[in-house]
C-alpha cells in the first residue's frame, strides 16, 4: 500500500466513477483499475462495489476512505514542514476563477504569488461555478471563487466580496438634448425586464441571480438569445442583438470597452444590483498552510482590484 494507491482510491470513491477519476487524475482507466485491485488484494477487502452507474465504497471502503483522507493530508503537511525547514512554503495550489474575475486577477495574483511563495506553484483555471464546484469535490481544484448560487454541500464557504452587475449596451450618440451622463444613468430592474437580453443559459449563477431579483418584483427577463461566454455576449451586444447584464469588470477588461455603455441597475432592495462572490474549498480536505497563504493573498488582491 502506498500513498499513490490511496490517492487513486479516494478519487474513485469521491467521484463515484472510475471514468471520472481517471480523467481527474490524468491516467488511463485500466491503470487506475489495476492499482485499486492491487490495493484490494493487499488489504484482502473489496473496497468498491462496481455497477453500471459507477462505483461505491463498501463498508470497508468507507473506513479506508476516512483513514486515507487523513493520511494524504498528513503527507502534504510533512512536505510543507520540510519546506518550512528550508525557509519557505512549498506545494501546488489549483485555483478556479470565474472568467470575469480571471481577467482581472490572474496576472497580479500570479505576480504576488511568485513574490511571496517562490517555492510553491499556483495553477489557475477559468470555469463556471458548476464546473468549479465539481472540481473542488473531486480534488482537481483546491480553491475556487464561486458566485452565491453555487450549492455549498461538501464545501467550506466564506464571503469574499460583492461584485457589481451592470446593464451593458452598445454605445450610441446621446439623443438630441440628452447628455452622455444622462444616457448612462441608473436603470430599474423593471425597466431592464422590458429589454431584450443576451444572457447565459441556466444554471449560470448570474442568470439565476437576475431571475431571482426580477421575481421579487413580479417580472422576468426578456431573453433574446442564450449564449455562454463573456466575449460572445459582448460581440452580440455590439451586433445589436440585445443588451446584457454582466460584471462591470467584464466590460472594462474587454477588447473594446469604449464600444459599450454601462448602467447601474437598481435591485428590488433599492441598492445597486450586485452578486455575492465566495471563496470555497472542500470540506472533506483540511487546507494546507500553502493553501491558507494563497487564500489570504487572493483576498488581499481581490479587495484591491475588484
Amino acid at each position: 500500500m502506498d500513498l499513490k494507491q490511496l490517492d487513486y482510491f479516494v478519487r474513485v470513491a469521491e467521484l463515484g466513477s472510475f471514468t471520472r477519476a481517471a480523467l481527474a487524475l490524468d491516467i488511463a482507466q485500466p491503470a487506475l483499475s489495476r492499482q485499486i485491485r492491487l490495493l484490494e488484494l493487499e488489504l484482502q477487502q473489496t473496497l468498491l462495489l462496481r455497477n453500471g452507474r459507477g462505483a461505491l465504497p463498501t463498508e470497508a471502503g468507507k473506513l479506508l476512505l476516512d483513514h486515507s483522507r487523513g493520511l494524504l493530508h498528513q503527507a502534504e503537511r510533512i512536505r510543507e514542514d520540510m519546506a518550512l525547514a528550508r525557509g519557505a512554503l512549498a506545494g501546488r495550489v489549483a485555483l478556479g476563477l470565474p472568467p470575469s474575475v480571471a481577467r482581472v486577477l490572474t496576472v497580479p495574483l500570479m505576480r504576488a504569488f511568485r513574490q511571496e511563495l517562490p517555492q510553491a506553484q499556483l495553477s489557475i483555471s477559468e470555469a463556471l461555478s458548476a464546473s468549479m464546484q465539481e472540481g473542488l469535490l473531486s480534488g482537481r481544484l483546491d480553491l475556487a471563487v464561486l458566485y452565491e448560487n453555487a450549492n455549498p454541500q461538501g464545501l467550506e464557504i466564506s464571503h469574499l466580496l460583492d461584485e457589481a452587475l451592470v446593464l451593458v449596451q452598445l454605445r450610441q450618440p446621446p439623443a438630441k438634448g440628452a447628455t452622455e451622463r444622462a444616457a448612462g444613468a441608473a436603470i430599474s430592474m423593471q425597466e431592464v425586464a422590458q429589454l431584450p437580453l443576451v444572457i447565459p443559459s441556466r444554471p449560470n449563477a448570474i442568470r439565476m441571480h437576475v431571475e431571482s431579483e426580477m421575481a421579487l418584483l413580479g417580472c422576468k427577463p426578456m431573453v433574446a438569445l442564450e449564449i455562454d461566454g463573456i466575449s460572445a455576449i459582448l460581440d452580440l451586444v455590439q451586433d445589436q442583438a440585445g443588451s446584457a447584464i454582466l460584471p462591470r469588470n467584464a466590460v472594462v477588461r474587454s477588447l473594446r470597452p469604449k464600444a459599450f455603455r454601462t448602467r447601474s441597475i437598481v435591485a428590488a432592495s433599492g441598492q445597486a444590483l450586485a452578486i455575492r462572490m465566495n471563496l470555497a474549498c472542500s470540506a472533506l480536505r483540511p487546507s494546507t498552510l500553502t493553501q491558507q497563504a494563497t487564500m489570504a493573498l487572493l483576498r488581499r488582491t481581490a479587495l484591491e482590484l475588484l
